[in-house]
């Protein structure tokens, strides 16, 4: 059986749609609980040191209070390390617990919860709560951390995303000594926040050992496991439920403290309670992207082909816990090089651990990478393009494996021919009009494909229609759509018969959404569910005088206009309606859990590509960069759905121009505080900020990554926009910036 192409591959409007904008679509926070009363949390001052005392006298008597609750009264909570740490969880540390001591780690540490009738009362309450603290000092600066900078505490099997911490093929340094060419420079990319719209909230509500939690999440399985964990309930006694999130780019995959003390409040208080983070508190909650150093050496002979890669890089992390991420991962495998170094390194300092933001560690890492490749095609006089066609990589370098499939040179191709790269001049600062300077820049992107297990329940009603349920989540892409899709072609339903449900740990397990991997898992479980749907039918009709299709087999027949069908005569139908009927079902509905093949997996590579073309201009007397124009290729597998597929790449081309140009959190050396933590002074792209975008994607199939042809898009879209736009500025310029963001007064 294969596929229907009646639905998939068609840009229709988000079904869930409608609900978003006539503000139906109930986030978090906007769920409504007779008697709720609402939590606001108060925070520390310092960076490291104790509580010696704490006042809350003036809080309780505040109007309107229900509760003050510190490490004094807190519930003593149960420790996170009883089970396998969460995927998201870092793998070496102690997971912050609120409220449990009187030690602080980090400045913005949640050291007390008010709690009163409305959500203003809770705050000026909070506001009342004095603490005196014996200040340690501490580690402030990262500068001062990076100088202890060490290895990851993991199992070298483990490693950074599964691989080996430190990486060695060849001989990089004999390499490079007998280069015709060599380059070697330090890039960094400092904290980035994710601001999403919707702020984080919770709202529990307890009903004897029974929890019910609305939470802005991209795991509901995981709170539930790991609210559970910490309260010392069974998982299936808490309930998640989450079933739109305003934005979240990694921020919601972990169970962060305000989550925990929601629950706390609520238990004590007996009553339901609302906790919602101000957006200066987004900054000390969840996690953020961590500020790297990278130290890139490229070795080339005369022609351009990569003789060697040398790639060290420090990330930061919290003093409690070893936050690590794949920044180095990808320089083992991008381009073709027979010797490859690569080490990492961590600073740990105090502040909150940081987390995964959208292309965790690929993101940065590329930059580095893009940025030291283009250096070097100027060192050598290669256009930036033709250097990354020398040394493209035919099989994955790193696994000696084939590829599933890759098409970056087609993205290479057809990006370069609808962005004009060929009229690109290639001595910097050649090209201008008037008093602009105009660039042209480039970058590769790439991001693996990830399957994870998942299970979904579908169900067929005699009305012709299908429901479909599964723990996923929506932060954004078109879940509801693409599923809906996807359910529609694999049982030749119309779209708007089908009721796709998710975002409620009651429903069957799903994985996280996070790393590009929902349309992979979630995706093809939804169309493994509905085959198994239609295999549930042909039993029934096996045996059926009445049925036209009586003794068909499975692969002999498709599901088109509500019906099962003999692909080879079509005439010969039976629509579902009567199926169900003539056996006397209202519904049939089926259970399926899908999983990768680990054979298969084995056998083959399996990342997404993609490149960026980029144009920008720059006033000569003030250098201000404009991003003027982006094209952007990707080859991402099958594409569900064209609209929100290509509304997801521009949303990561907008967050690649903020990472090149705006983004970076500010911390005061004295107490590691955010002094930006706030949306006028920490700088996103505005609509000024975004020119014309064209994401356009390379025709693809990929019959070994999924059972439906996909890949993942969400990280692979900001990979490389970054790198575009430096390698764009030092065009017009000729001025390498290698410290993102890149501001006026890095090009005077």
């Amino acid at each position: 059986m294969s596929l229907s192409k009646s639905v998939i591959g068609k840009s229709i409007d988000r079904v869930d749609g409608h609900l978003k904008v006539t503000g139906k679509a109930t986030y978090a926070a906007e769920f409504q609980v007779k008697g709720v009363a609402h939590a606001v949390m108060v925070m520390s001052t310092i960076a490291k040191g104790r509580i010696q005392s704490i006042d809350i006298s003036a809080a309780e008597q505040s109007p309107g209070v229900v509760a003050v609750i510190t490490h004094r009264n807190a519930i003593k909570l149960q420790s996170q390390q009883q089970k396998e740490r969460a995927l998201v969880d870092p793998q070496t540390g102690k997971a912050f617990s609120p409220l449990q001591d009187e030690v602080i780690l980090y400045n913005g540490q949640p050291i007390g919860v008010v709690v009163a009738e409305t959500f203003e009362q809770a705050t000026h309450a909070a506001s009342l709560v004095k603490a005196q603290y014996r200040n340690d000092g501490g580690v402030t600066s990262l500068e001062d951390a990076m100088k202890h900078a060490f290895p990851p505490h993991l199992d070298e099997s483990q490693g950074s995303g599964g691989k080996k911490i430190d990486y060695q093929r060849g001989d990089a340094k004999k390499a490079i000594e007998n280069a015709a060419a060599v380059v070697s420079h330090e890039y960094s990319i400092p904290t980035e926040h994710h601001n999403p719209m919707e702020l984080h909230a919770t709202l529990a509500e307890w009903d004897g050992d029974q929890l019910t939690l609305h939470d802005k999440t991209q795991w509901v399985d995981n709170v539930s496991e790991q609210v559970a964990l910490a309260f010392g309930v069974k998982t299936e006694n808490v309930r998640t439920i989450s079933p739109f999130v305003g934005g979240a780019f990694g921020s919601a995959l972990r169970v962060w403290p305000h989550v925990l003390l929601s629950a706390m409040a609520a238990k004590i208080t007996k009553r339901p309670v609302k906790l919602v983070c101000t957006r200066a508190q987004m900054y000390g909650i969840p996690g953020y992207r961590p500020h790297s150093s990278q130290t890139v050496t490229l070795a080339a002979d005369q022609h351009g082909k990569l003789l060697a890669i040398d790639h060290e890089g420090i990330g930061e992390t919290s003093v409690y816990e070893e936050y690590t991420e794949n920044l180095l991962n990808t320089t083992r495998f991008i381009y073709a090089c027979d010797n490859v170094a690569t080490r990492y390194r961590l600073a740990a300092w105090n502040v909150n651990t940081p987390g995964s933001m959208r292309a965790p560690g690929e993101a940065s890492g590329m930059f580095a990478i893009e940025s030291a490749l283009d250096e070097l095609a100027a060192k050598l006089k290669i256009d930036p393009l033709e250097i990354r066609l020398i040394n493209h990589a035919e099989k994955d370098p790193e696994k000696d494996l084939p590829w599933s499939s890759k098409s970056l040179k087609e993205c290479y191709q057809q990006g370069a021919e609808r962005f004009g790269w060929s009229k690109r001049k290639p001595e910097p600062g050649s090209m201008r009009q008037g008093n602009t300077l105009i660039g042209y820049g480039m970058g590769t992107a790439t991001w693996g494909t990830i399957r994870k297990p998942s299970k979904v329940w579908v169900q067929l009603v005699d009305d012709g229609t299908a429901t479909l349920r599964t723990a996923a989540s929506d932060i954004g892409p078109g879940t509801y759509t693409a599923m809906s899709q996807i359910a529609a072609d694999t049982l030749g339903l119309p779209v708007d018969k089908i009721r796709f449900e998710l975002g409620d740990s009651k429903m069957p397990m799903s994985p996280v959404q996070g790393g590009s991997m929902t349309v992979a898992s979630v995706g093809s479980g939804v169309y493994e569910a509905c085959m198994a749907l239609r295999e549930k039918l042909m039993e029934l009709i096996a045996d059926d005088a009445q049925s036209p299709l009586q003794k068909a087999k499975s692969s002999e027949v498709s599901a088109t206009d509500s019906a099962l069908t003999l692909t080879a005569d079509p005439k010969r139908s039976d629509r579902y309606v009567e199926i169900l009927k003539r056996h006397g079902k209202q519904t049939i509905e089926v259970t399926n859990l899908s999983k990768p093949s680990e054979e298969t997996m084995k056998k083959y590579s399996m990342h997404a590509f993609g490149a960026h073309f980029v144009e920008v201009h720059i006033d000569a007397d003030l250098p201000m960069v404009r991003v003027k124009r982006v094209i952007s290729a990707f080859a991402a597998g099958r594409i569900i759905n064209p609209k929100t597929a290509n509304s997801q790449a521009i949303g990561g081309v907008v967050n690649g121009i903020g990472m090149a140009l705006l983004e970076e959190t500010i911390r005061d050396h004295r107490n590691a505080r955010v002094v930006n933590a706030n949306m006028a002074d920490y700088m996103v792209p505005i609509n000024a900020d975004v020119p014309p975008i064209e994401a356009f994607f390379v025709e693809e199939y990929d019959k070994h990554a999924t059972p439906i042809g996909v890949k993942g898009l969400a990280e692979l879209s900001l990979v490389g926009i970054a790198p575009a736009i430096a390698n764009a500025v030092y065009h017009a310029t000729g001025k390498r910036v290698r410290n993102l963001p890149i501001t006026i007064d890095k090009l005077l």
